[in-house]
C-alpha cells in the first residue's frame, strides 16, 4: 500500500473538503484527512470514499499542532505529496469599515497562517524526492467584490498572491502550486445565506446553477495527480462561468 501516494486535505470532514476526499480517492491516492473535532465525521466520509487512509484531527490555525499532523500522517501512511489547503476560517460579515479588526486580523492570520504552516511542514519533502502537488482552495470573491465579504476577500487575496510566489519558488522542484477559486457552492457553510440571494447567483451565471462539492472535487483531485504537471502558478475559477458577466 505504501507505493500509492499519499494527499492531505485540511478541513476534508464535509462540503468541498469531504468531495475532495472522495475524489483523490477514486484516483488512487491514500488521503489523510484533517478535521478540527468530528472525528466520526471525516471517518464516515473516508469510508464513503471506498479508499483507504486515515482521519488526522488538528487545529490547522496552530502551527505547531498542524506540523505534528503532517509528521503523524508521514508516520502511519508515508510521505505527503499532495497537499490540499481547504479548512474553513470562519470571518465577520459587513461593511469593511465596520468590522470589528480583531475580527478581519484573525481571518487574514489563521488562512494565511495555516497555508504558511502547512507550506513549511510539506515542502521540504516534496524538494527532496523532486514532486509535489499543492492546492489552495481560495474563492471567487478574492477576485469578484461582494459586499460584506471584506475580511474574506481580502484573506483568500493574500492566500492567492502567497500560491504565485509558492509556485516560482518550488517549481524547479517538480512540485505544482494551484489555486482553485469555486464561487456559490450549495453546502453546510453557505446554508444560511438568503435563498432569494442563491437564485439570483444562480440566474447570474451560465449554467443557471449553483455549484456543489462535486464540481470542485474532481478539478482538485486532477490537479493534484501527475497529469497536471504542467499546470502551476493558477487560478482557477471553478463557478459556473458567472465571470462572463
Amino acid at each position: 500500500m505504501m507505493d500509492k501516494k499519499v494527499a492531505l486535505v485540511t478541513g476534508g470532514s464535509r462540503g468541498i473538503g469531504a468531495a475532495i476526499v472522495k475524489a483523490l480517492a477514486q484516483r488512487g491516492f491514500r488521503v489523510a484527512v484533517n478535521c478540527l473535532s468530528n472525528v466520526e465525521m471525516a471517518e464516515r466520509v473516508l469510508g464513503e470514499s471506498g479508499g483507504d487512509g486515515a482521519v488526522f484531527p488538528a487545529d490547522v490555525r496552530d502551527a505547531k499542532a498542524l506540523t505534528a499532523m503532517v509528521r503523524a500522517v508521514e508516520k502511519q501512511l508515508g510521505p505527503v505529496e499532495a497537499a490540499v489547503h481547504n479548512a474553513n476560517i470562519s470571518f465577520p460579515m459587513g461593511p469593511f469599515w465596520q468590522l470589528p479588526w480583531e475580527g478581519v486580523s484573525a481571518k487574514l492570520l489563521g488562512e494565511l497562517g495555516a497555508f504558511h504552516a502547512l507550506a513549511a511542514a510539506v515542502v521540504p519533502g516534496m524538494v527532496e524526492r523532486k514532486w509535489g502537488r499543492i492546492v489552495a482552495v481560495s474563492s471567487s470573491l478574492s477576485r469578484f467584490a461582494s459586499e460584506g465579504f471584506g475580511a474574506h476577500a481580502a484573506a483568500k487575496s493574500a492566500l492567492d498572491g502567497a500560491c504565485r510566489v509558492l509556485s516560482r519558488e518550488t517549481g524547479p522542484h517538480g512540485i505544482t502550486v494551484n489555486v482553485v477559486a469555486p464561487g456559490l457552492v450549495e453546502t453546510d457553510a453557505t446554508s444560511r445565506q438568503p435563498a432569494e440571494q442563491k437564485q439570483f447567483v444562480a440566474m447570474l451565471t451560465p449554467l443557471k446553477r449553483n455549484g456543489q462539492p462535486q464540481d470542485i472535487g474532481p478539478v482538485v483531485a486532477f490537479l493534484c495527480s501527475d497529469e497536471a504537471r504542467w499546470i502551476t502558478g493558477q487560478y482557477i475559477p471553478l463557478n459556473g462561468g458567472i465571470n462572463t458577466v
